[in-house]
């Protein structure tokens, strides 16, 4: 069943990304999902990477046994990262490309060429009681796909649009609702489909209100699930992490 308002899960990585840049004990990671939590946030989400660059196994651990929100883990498809995922079990797991050499993640899944990998790691995380979204891109074949690979729903990766809303001129301007349309086809098609409706990455307070204006054929939210970390962070060294994820909410609840 759809939720009758969209969740914001709050994505902490960045907040280990301090920490770790000094390898100090602090930036508390319990702590600001503590704060995240009484910000209002719906999910916590974190990304435990290959390279460990930010988030560690412990900080998973410990997050699994304090936290009062559900858990999305992010995660690479391979037999380690799925062995992680079974001894913690997280509410959910996003299944994402992962290149060493990227800052972030960048770009979806390729569907047709992991498919039958990302077929093995969907099928063992539903065996362990973990609902799996996939980070694909915006488009009517990766809902296809996905719905043939068993996925619970898809995040569609908001890259294209958020770089091309924060940039300033005609092309821009051009560029940004052609991607917006596109991503709002492909929500409905999810939608459609029987898919959970997730989207994340780029999102900053000003163009994810046009993404929240979404509707569906009822007049409802289209979009169930938002992902969003490095606004949000950033935002939180001026007002404090809680307030921050206020303002994020509010511009979700409230286009």
């Amino acid at each position: 069943m759809i939720a009758a308002l969209p969740r914001l899960g709050v994505n902490i990585d960045h907040v280990a990304t301090l920490r770790q840049l000094r390898g100090t004990p602090y930036p508390d990671i319990v702590e600001a999902a503590r704060a995240c939590e009484a910000g209002g946030a719906g999910q916590i989400t974190i990304h435990l990477r290959e390279d460990r660059r930010h988030i560690h196994d412990e900080d998973v651990r410990r997050l699994r046994s304090s936290l009062k929100v559900p858990m999305n883990l992010e995660m690479a498809v391979t037999d380690e990262m799925i062995r992680i995922a079974g001894r913690v079990r997280p509410d959910w797991s996003c299944l994402v490309p992962e290149k060493r050499q990227e800052v972030t993640t960048e770009g979806g899944l390729d569907l047709k060429r992991a498919g039958r990998r990302l077929a093995k790691g969907v099928g063992a995380l539903q065996k362990l009681g973990v609902k799996v979204s996939l980070f694909v891109e915006p488009s009517l074949e990766a809902v296809k796909a996905a719905q043939v690979l068993g996925a619970e729903a898809v995040e569609f990766h908001t890259g294209k649009y958020c770089l091309a809303r924060q940039r300033e001129g005609a092309r821009a301007v051009k560029q940004a609702a052609s991607e917006l349309d596109r991503l709002r086809k492909a929500c409905l098609a999810a939608r459609k489909a029987g898919l959970g409706v997730h989207v994340g990455h780029g999102f900053d307070y000003a163009n994810v209100r046009e993404v929240a204006a979404f509707v569906d054929a009822e007049g409802g939210p289209l979009v169930e699930e938002y992902n969003i970390g490095h606004a949000i962070v950033c935002r939180a060294a001026f007002v404090g992490l809680e307030r921050a994820v206020r303002e994020m909410k509010s511009a979700i609840l409230a286009p």
